[in-house]
């Protein structure tokens, strides 16, 4: 039951993102908006993205923990908070590269190299030894969980947080990446949940990992040399938003 209820919530958060983010799509370096919106909207964009992965997990977390325990939802929520703050990490940087480029960051300047290089970097991250060992983690719950067992609420709860950081760990290139494509984009959402889960559940690691690296190149070269070429890739005009500017909704 609880993994179905995860699913459920996993629907609930993708129609609620797909409401919260409709028309705002500017492509690369969409506007992040206010600060308490944009976390609003990420945290549910983290539950909708990251869910199915984490399901088996939290299903195991749940059997260890024995019957009729809310600690299976301390640790979902604890694992939601380390991306949560994740969010800000993000939210804060842009502004501070905002500030500091004034104006430079624009599709038309700085911005479309920035986001192929981004692209072509989360690619190269993806054959590194971080990445190994964090998605290692990730695919192998049992051990993780029981390498760091805390009883309690509390326990679960760190438990979920140290959980999160693995999967930050993970997953932060390819989350970069979605703000190089389009933050606000429910496509390019879609895709990279789509790297995450191949990468976390199917039983083809090495071929996941190296995929998703030839994808992330492809889509960094062509944002480089023929944007226009990405279906689903809308391509800013000159006067585009810049990285964080304040978004009405």
């Amino acid at each position: 039951m609880l993994v179905v209820a995860l699913f459920a919530l996993t629907v609930a958060a993708w129609w609620e993102t797909a409401e919260q983010m409709r028309g705002m799509d500017e492509g690369p370096w969409t506007g992040l908006g206010t600060f308490g919106w944009f976390l609003g909207v990420w945290v549910v964009m983290m539950a909708a993205m990251m869910f199915p992965s984490i399901a088996p997990t939290v299903a195991l977390f749940s059997r260890l923990s024995g019957p009729s325990s809310l600690k299976p939802w301390v640790f979902t929520g604890g694992y939601l908070v380390t991306w949560a703050g994740f969010g800000v990490v993000a939210f804060v940087l842009g502004l501070a590269a905002t500030h500091a480029a004034a104006g430079e960051l624009s599709w038309g300047q700085a911005g479309r190299p920035i986001a192929g290089a981004i692209l072509i970097l989360a690619a190269v991250y993806e054959l590194t030894p971080l990445k190994n060992v964090c998605l290692g983690k990730c695919r192998s719950p049992l051990g993780t969980l029981l390498g760091s067992w805390r009883d309690g609420s509390l326990g679960a709860l760190r438990m979920g947080l140290k959980n999160g950081a693995w999967c930050v760990g993970c997953c932060w290139a390819l989350m970069a990446s979605l703000f190089a494509l389009g933050v606000m984009s429910l496509i390019w959402m879609a895709i990279v949940a789509g790297f995450i889960a191949v990468e976390k559940i199917l039983p083809w690691r090495r071929t996941a990992v190296y995929g998703t690296a030839l994808v992330l190149f492809v889509l960094g070269v062509l944002v480089l040399v023929a944007p226009d070429a990405l279906p689903g890739l809308t391509v800013p005009g000159h006067d585009s938003m810049s990285v964080t500017t304040p978004m009405g909704h």
